[in-house]
């Protein structure tokens, strides 16, 4: 046996399909078995595998026992001359085995190899070549050393950017994406170290390939896709928890007791930096656009003001008081902001209708709390007036300027305007496009032919050749490939070439109602079956939010009612406040049953089961349940819940 091809697999059944697909044609002409080690996924995965892929050695775990002990458990078991873990978010060229086979063959003292990867944008992930994270290398690295300077010799040698990732080098460490060594060099080293759950565990056995006698090397001349590559996950909090702590323990295991000392210090301080720095960057993000909505309608004011004092009192000082814009205009900004929100005008794409919409009902409430004041605190109606339309005035214009200006990928419009090029062979291109369509796309779709000559068929706008015009022809911002028709090593090549373009790329695998892409961290493959109104969506993402907050508002007012009403009242205050701290929600899904295909919500306190109070259901019902909530989401529904679930309000 030459190759044994390890994938370690958890929740991720569509990108896991696309990945074999993509092994067994390379494997081909190669004796070759594949492992499939399963951590307990619950999203049909098992099945999946069982059926489509039946040459599969798969081992099922009960639990999800972690990267290093899975791997293991195949290592134990494979032949192969050559060892390969791979993870299942990747597609292979089809002829990256030989390649890298035949590489390994003539380079004897070759202990490791890596590939070349690029991300689902088909950018180069710089994660294909890194060096060892010495004490200095981590500094670098933590405190954005290595990003400034990614070529410097100095700073930037934890991706080793100094190197050309075009040519093959001889590097420290290979990524756990795509790991090819020699089973030879594994009986000598170890295995992956189990202390290692996840995260590390590849940079600790390549060091110990190097300490074992054998290089490790960087390999260029094959590509894979690597859809969740290490960049996309910076963001996550938890990754910056698990990821340091992992470099923790690598460093006690190999440095020194003084050089393990500083660097678990650095990285302890590197948990905490990177940690503030997420939270602040995600909490930036929601708040940039309404502060700076609130800078420009608050400077409007100052003109607006002085404008009515100086021309229409014609008065020489100041007629309104300094508290009328430390106090009032602040809290009728708020206000105005706060309606433009709920009424949809942050969503995306923008519909400038709800920014107007919002404005004018925050100037109804502001003009309703107006004419309740005393008349001391009634300074203009026609300032708040004037206020309102410059509110709506400028915020349409920054709208329109950053729609023209494609600031953010912002659209205005009632859809974001979806161009996709489908590309293909036969029926299957037209079976991609009908799936669409059923989804509710209005998105403008047009087929075009993978072979190199003149489509034969009416519907197709040119052939792969003639891709490139295409996209400007038609302004095609998707495109997707159909995975039965077109090589991998073709669909690598054309996301390369393209990468500058501004298109995202998805894979169609065959007789499948997902399409695959993955360009950001929350999106891992779209879902194109018919939805009705997901939970996911940005309305009702909004409307939950506000639910929980109105409800947890009218819950701590009547709490000396709600001691006689619902049970472990103490349980109930505890809920009240991790609700306000956006910790939970009152209504989610069913705990027991979980469906990582499913969008995430917060822990809840009450699930749709607790309608049915008085009766067992069996996962498969509850799994249904959770599937109903989260596909045809309903604000009426969270109140039915509540309502039949309200005594148990108080529930840990």
């Amino acid at each position: 046996m030459k190759l044994s091809v390890i994938i370690v697999n958890y929740n991720v059944k569509y990108f896991l399909e696309q990945c074999l697909k993509s092994v067994f044609i390379a494997g081909k002409n190669l004796p070759m078995e594949v492992f499939v080690v399963d951590n307990n996924s619950v999203d049909g995965s098992v099945q999946m595998v069982k059926e489509k892929f039946p040459r599969t050695r798969l081992i099922a775990n009960k639990e999800n026992t972690g990267f290093s002990k899975a791997n293991n458990q195949a290592i134990h078991e494979a032949n192969g001359e050559y060892i390969l873990l791979l993870n299942p978010d990747t597609v292979v060229e089809d002829d990256t085995f030989e390649k890298v086979i035949e590489f390994m063959d003539k380079t004897p003292d070759a202990g490791g190899l890596g590939v070349k990867m690029i991300d689902g944008k088909g950018n180069f992930l710089p994660e294909s070549k890194r060096g060892l994270p010495t004490p200095t290398v981590a500094f670098y690295k933590i405190f954005g050393l290595s990003s400034l300077f990614p070529k410097s010799k100095t700073f930037g040698k934890y991706h080793l950017g100094f190197l050309d990732h075009n040519k093959t080098h001889q590097v420290e460490v290979l990524s756990g994406a795509f790991m090819l060594m020699r089973k030879e060099a594994l009986e000598k080293t170890g295995y992956l170290d189990e202390t290692f759950f996840m995260y590390g565990e590849d940079i600790d056995l390549s060091y110990r390939l190097t300490q074992a006698g054998y290089k490790n090397y960087y390999f260029p001349h094959t590509r894979i896709i690597h859809y969740k590559g290490e960049s996309t996950k910076k963001s996550s909090i938890n990754y910056v928890f698990v990821f340091y702590n992992a470099m923790i323990i690598f460093a006690r295991k190999h440095f020194s007791v003084q050089n393990a000392s500083v660097f678990s210090f650095l990285i302890h301080i590197a948990i905490y930096f990177r940690a503030a720095l997420a939270i602040f960057s995600r909490f930036l993000k929601k708040i940039f656009t309404p502060l700076l909505d609130a800078a420009i309608i608050y400077g409007g004011f100052l003109y607006i003001i002085n404008y009515w004092e100086t021309h229409i009192f014609n008065f020489e000082q100041n007629y309104y008081p300094p508290e009328f814009m430390y106090y009032f205009v602040p809290g009728y900004i708020v206000l105005w902001l706060f309606s433009v929100y709920v009424s949809g005008g942050y969503d995306k794409p923008v519909k400038l209708f709800r920014i107007v919409r919002g404005i004018g009902l925050g100037t109804i409430i502001i003009l309703v709390i107006y004419a309740l004041l005393p008349i001391s605190l009634r300074f203009s109606r026609a300032l708040i007036l004037l206020g309102s339309l410059w509110a709506i005035v400028s915020l349409l214009f920054t709208r329109i300027s950053w729609h023209l200006l494609k600031y953010k990928n912002l659209n205005v419009g009632t859809q974001l305007n979806k161009r996709i090029a489908i590309i293909g062979e036969g029926t299957e291109p037209e079976r991609v496009a009908m799936m669409l369509r059923q989804s509710g796309s209005n998105a403008f779709i047009g087929l075009v032919s993978s072979s190199n000559s003149k489509p034969g068929e009416e519907g197709f706008l040119g052939n792969i050749n003639q891709l490139n015009e295409i996209i400007e022809v038609y302004n095609i911002n998707e495109i997707i490939f159909c995975a039965n028709e077109i090589s991998s090593q073709a669909i690598i090549s054309q996301m390369s070439v393209l990468r500058n373009k501004p298109v995202s790329f998805k894979i169609a695998p065959p007789e499948s109602l997902f399409i695959i892409g993955s360009n950001s961290i929350d999106t891992f493959g779209d879902f194109f079956t018919v939805d009705i109104n997901t939970i996911n969506q940005a309305a009702n993402k909004r409307n939950k939010r506000l639910f929980d907050l109105l409800i947890a508002g009218c819950l701590l007012v009547s709490f000396p009612l709600q001691l006689f009403l619902v049970k472990h009242p103490k349980g109930l205050l505890k809920n009240i406040f991790w609700v306000v701290f956006n910790r939970k929600s009152w209504v989610g899904y069913h705990p027991g049953a979980q469906n990582k295909q499913l969008p995430s919500l917060k822990t809840s306190v009450l699930n749709p089961a607790d309608v049915f109070a008085n009766k067992t259901l069996d996962p498969t019902t509850l799994m249904n349940l959770n599937t109903l909530y989260a596909k045809d989401y309903r604000l009426e529904n969270d109140f039915k819940i509540l309502r039949k679930g309200f005594r148990m309000l108080g529930r840990k």
